[in-house]
């Protein structure tokens, strides 16, 4: 139908229903920036956390569930870029730019809701205008494709590193590597 939101996943000729808020969205989201975690266990956490009933759907169906998963975590029949992108949105690191972004757009402060369907945040996204959020993103942008910042977007960058340089978690034995290191120096 037309408009309507989805609630539920059809898996291999089975519905499922899931948890279509957007808190369960960024948490499958911050769960994948975990380096700790191998791509089999983003997978099948991803599962845990989006379908009510995951401990109902067999084994042989975990591949299509994943695979409805991203469909619904993508925004659904949404047009795609072929080449994988480099991640412009860090959703644990962004939280402070993004909120304020979203609540201009709906004209409210969103985590106040009690429930917003995730694809209806991926709406207000789109209509993010002028802003740090927008900025960032635009420098990230251009960083990630060797384009060059214009004068005004390099002394933003200057001035904003931290917010805009996506941090790299290291793991513990690179933590304890570089932490070693610093030592010595």
């Amino acid at each position: 139908m037309i408009g309507a939101l989805p609630k539920a996943l059809t898996v291999n000729g089975k519905i499922y229903s899931i948890y279509s808020d957007y808190r369960v969205a960024l948490l499958i989201f911050s769960m994948c920036n975990d380096d700790t975690l191998n791509d089999k266990a983003k997978t099948y956490g991803c599962i845990q956390l989006l379908y009510k009933h995951h401990d109902q759907i067999p084994n042989s169906d975990l591949y299509e569930a994943a695979e409805q998963a991203k469909w619904f975590l993508d925004g659904g029949d949404m047009p795609k870029s072929k080449r994988q992108p480099k991640p412009l949105i860090n959703w644990d690191q962004d939280e402070g730019i993004i909120f304020p972004a979203l609540n201009k757009v709906a004209g409210k402060e969103i985590r106040e809701i009690d429930y917003m369907h995730w694809w209806t945040v991926l709406g207000l996204f789109n209509e993010i205008g002028e802003g740090l959020y927008s900025n960032v993103i635009n420098i990230r942008y251009k960083l990630a494709h060797n384009k060059k910042l214009s004068k005004g977007e390099q002394d933003f960058y200057r001035n904003n590193k931290e917010l805009i340089d996506i941090k790299v978690k290291l793991t513990a034995e690179e933590q304890d590597e570089l932490d070693f290191i610093n030592n010595l120096l």
